[in-house]
């Protein structure tokens, strides 16, 4: 089984310092959706996972963030592609969860509905966190410089030189189908 995991803010949608609070903040990046539906029609099961500890600051509800879910699952679907799942921590900074990346839960929790190594699977983010997390199972990190991921590049190639950067999801999507 082909498998994928996509960070959401940043890589798939616009991001916000002011976060993401409802579904109409909930914009796509310029042909994000169509990359999802190219990996949907090649074979890949998508996963996202992503930070929203906007739920513990008092920023928006569960159900609210199951709307935005809704809302970027339906997108997908109108162009032809699926997610599989979305997971998603909801805690802060300082709650010393396993979930939130840099921590690597929300993986080993994909590695575990999957039941299967995350070993080279590419998993695409915009920060130091989703790379670190990436790094820690084993994975491939994609950085791509959509989202906070142009400004972070400098600093994660210097720790860690291995990872690979695009443009975007849809042009590394595009890579990533011609290797296969």
């Amino acid at each position: 089984m082909k498998l994928i995991i996509l960070d959401r803010d940043g890589v798939i949608n616009l991001d916000s310092d002011a976060y993401i609070k409802s579904p109409e903040e909930w914009i796509p990046i310029a042909e994000s959706l169509q990359a999802i539906a190219k990996l949907s029609r090649a074979g890949y099961r998508v996963f996202v996972a992503t930070n929203q500890s906007g739920i513990a600051r008092g920023l928006f509800d569960i159900e609210t963030l199951n709307a935005i879910h809704r809302k970027m699952t339906d997108a997908v679907q109108e162009v032809g592609g699926s997610i599989d799942a979305v997971l998603f921590c909801p805690h802060g900074p300082d709650d010393a969860c396993r979930c939130r990346k840099p921590n690597s839960g929300l993986y080993e929790e994909i590695a575990r509905r999957t039941q299967q190594s995350l070993q080279g699977v590419p998993i695409v983010g915009d920060s130091l966190r989703d790379i670190e997390a990436a790094i820690s199972v084993k994975a491939d990190p994609i950085l791509v410089r959509t989202g906070n991921g142009g400004m972070a590049e400098k600093q994660i190639k210097q720790q860690h030189p291995q990872v690979t950067v695009h443009e975007d999801l849809f042009s590394f999507t595009e890579t990533l189908l011609r290797q296969d």
